[in-house]
């Protein structure tokens, strides 16, 4: 390995995004090895033999495998910049069941949202709705989820920024109507170059890869 930090990851994936942002805002120098999931590498193989998914970051020769546990990894790991994590520890607590939540609930629905139709897919559009305006209540009047700094729960939520527009496109519905204080916050995010650099384009995400796939499972 040429690095003593390599991620293997799949441009599209928001687990992969959100390992990237952190990387990023930690300064952390590593080797993008991009992933055919059709063909898996060996590699991919070797260091996550149980899941066999990407993201994985391989630190020392080491895998850390499942994103969030990356993110608080890098954390733990590169102290050198502002913590993503608070100190406190129900803060902490608090910040880890977010990131779950968005992981289980927002990329869930989004997912059903983008690959189902009919009255199924109108479900998953108000079930998706309502979960990111419980996490608008969350936010509050704060700029990020970590107060006046990016945190924890701003790395787990921010890269399904990438795939606003196909959920737009896809539910027939805008994202500004129902959800401003996410998009508001979601734009803020964007300035900051550790974002912007990492996430992928809404359109490409959009237009390379949903649209087609919808075609190709015949649901448009």
């Amino acid at each position: 390995m040429t690095k003593v930090v390599v991620l293997l990851d799949f441009w599209l994936s928001p687990f992969g995004m959100r390992v990237r942002v952190a990387l990023a805002e930690k300064g952390v120098e590593y080797e993008y090895r991009e992933e055919d999931l059709g063909n898996k590498s060996q590699l991919l193989l070797q260091m996550n033999p149980v899941h066999k998914k990407i993201p994985v970051l391989i630190h020392n020769g080491k895998p850390i495998c499942e994103s969030l546990v990356i993110v608080q990894y890098i954390d733990e790991t590169w102290k050198n910049k502002a913590p993503l994590l608070p100190s406190d520890p129900y803060q902490r607590a608090e910040a880890r069941f977010w990131g779950d939540y968005i992981d289980k609930q927002i990329y869930s629905c989004g997912r059903r949202l983008w690959t189902t139709k009919g009255e199924e897919q109108e479900a998953a559009k108000k079930e998706l709705i309502e979960c990111f305006k419980v996490l608008e209540e969350h936010l509050g009047d704060r700029t990020y989820f970590g107060g006046d700094n990016l945190g924890f729960v701003d790395v787990a939520l921010i890269p399904f920024y990438s795939w606003f527009y196909a959920f737009e496109t896809c539910g027939n519905f805008k994202m500004e109507e129902w959800c401003p204080k996410i998009v508001s916050w979601a734009k803020t995010c964007m300035q900051r170059e550790s974002v912007s650099k990492s996430l992928v384009d809404p359109l490409k995400v959009c237009h390379d890869f949903v649209l087609p796939r919808r075609k190709t499972l015949g649901l448009d």
